[in-house]
């Protein structure tokens, strides 16, 4: 049969997203709904629990775009997390500034130290570019504890600004919000870098690096940008710390829980979408800031530890690959 006669087959339509438009606006009402909740409770605890969901939200989505997306497994989120927490202290304490610009410096710093492993790793794969960014943990961990103009091993205190912005009842609502935006950022970020170009050629060096090579993809630029973004947006996770508790010290900063988290989270959730890390991180760190009230922090990680290998063995795709397979 000649190929002229043969029907040309219509095309499968492509799948029904959210569009940007919509996905702000139901943003936007999520994030108001969450405001007046929290105002309504006119607890200072709501504001600090919230915050500390809304953090872990962002340092989720941030590994998630190096780990999900690009599969390069990091085990240094806590270093990137400490260094946005010692850029706020570092830079209050020398020039005087407010949450926000230490905010954005400390993306500047995380950038700059994402983009730096990224150069150091560049032929590192696996469970060898894991240990690496481990070890990087190890050696900022060290050099913080021996710079005594954060404090060093002792720790440092932060104040809150006595006067509060326009708008909010206390400081613990206003930090609320600032992490609360944040997180909606980050999520923005990620959902754009999804459906882009970048997010292809980051699904092609995931599946195969060296066929990837093979078929034109810039690996090495992708890799650098990947851990430039992730570096970048970690690091801004943690900026807000010292202000969240008034006080930080290396232990904490750098603490298990921060690289478990990052990592467990996004799986729990499903590595493969926007929306994998932000519901690992609502529904773990929920149980956990549960947890802390009601049992002890010390019960923290092994709840980590318990949900994940549930998830591992029922759902191995996370929530979010469960739910489509069913479908």
């Amino acid at each position: 049969m000649s190929d002229a006669i043969i029907p040309a087959l219509p095309r499968p339509a492509p799948p029904r997203r959210l569009g940007h438009a919509g996905f702000w606006l139901a943003a936007a009402a999520a994030a108001a709904i969450l405001i007046l909740a929290l105002r309504g409770m006119g607890s200072e605890y709501a504001y600090f629990a919230a915050t500390f969901v809304l953090q872990y939200v962002v340092l989720a989505t941030a590994w998630n775009i190096l780990g999900g997306y690009a599969g390069y497994v990091n085990f240094g989120a806590a270093a990137f997390f400490a260094a946005g927490a010692y850029t706020t202290v570092a830079v209050g304490k020398a020039f005087g500034l407010g949450l926000l610009p230490c905010i954005g410096i400390a993306a500047m710093v995380g950038g700059a130290l994402g983009l730096g492993t990224g150069i150091l790793t560049l032929r590192l794969r696996g469970a060898y570019f894991a240990i690496a960014t481990l070890c990087l943990s190890v050696v900022l961990q060290t050099f913080i504890v021996n710079w005594s103009y954060v404090g060093g091993s002792r720790g440092a205190y932060i104040l809150r600004p006595r006067d509060v912005p326009f708008g909010f009842d206390s400081y613990g609502g206003y930090l609320c919000a600032v992490v609360l935006v944040l997180a909606a950022a980050a999520i923005a970020i990620a959902r754009s870098i999804e459906v882009s170009r970048l997010g292809l050629g980051l699904a092609a060096l995931r599946d195969d690096e060296a066929a990837a090579e093979a078929a034109g993809v810039p690996t090495l630029r992708l890799k650098l940008i990947a851990t430039s973004i992730s570096g970048a947006m970690m690091a801004v996770a943690g900026a807000p710390l010292p202000y969240l508790g008034s006080y930080i010290e290396p232990t904490s900063a750098f603490g298990l829980s921060y690289a478990v988290n990052a990592i467990a989270m996004p799986l729990i959730g499903g590595t493969a979408s926007w929306a994998g890390p932000l519901i690992g991180a609502v529904l773990l760190s929920s149980l956990q800031q549960a947890a802390t009230v009601t049992i002890s922090s010390a019960a923290n990680l092994l709840i980590v530890g318990v949900v994940l290998v549930v998830f591992v063995c029922v759902a191995p795709r996370g929530i979010i690959g469960l739910f489509r397979r069913r479908r």
